[in-house]
């Protein structure tokens, strides 16, 4: 189950560098409006809604899976194994050293 959670993480990092990566890095902010020229021209605009959509959709998928996969991950064992602290005498009085 661990390595089917690990399988779906990997694929939707992946999916989400490729959003990343497809989007365009000169428009949005303040930069794109100083020359007149908006994201709204022949439906750009919506390209970069989806992309954001995207980004945070599969930004939010990883998030779901790290986070449940905790629940299938094994925990640390609940038997406490004593041999080591039956090998070592600590009942046994100090004897202080000449």
């Amino acid at each position: 189950m661990v390595y089917l959670f690990l399988v779906l993480i990997v694929l939707a990092s992946v999916a989400l560098g490729f959003v990343v990566l497809v989007q365009n890095p000169k428009g949005g902010g303040l930069s794109g409006n100083v020359g007149g020229l908006s994201n709204n021209t022949m439906g750009v605009k919506q390209t970069t809604d989806v992309l954001e959509k995207g980004t945070w959709l599969f930004a939010g998928i990883i998030a779901l899976l790290a986070l449940t996969s905790t629940l299938f991950l094994k925990g640390g064992s609940t038997t406490v194994d004593n041999s080591l602290l039956q090998k070592v005498n600590t009942t046994a009085p100090a004897h202080p050293t000449k």
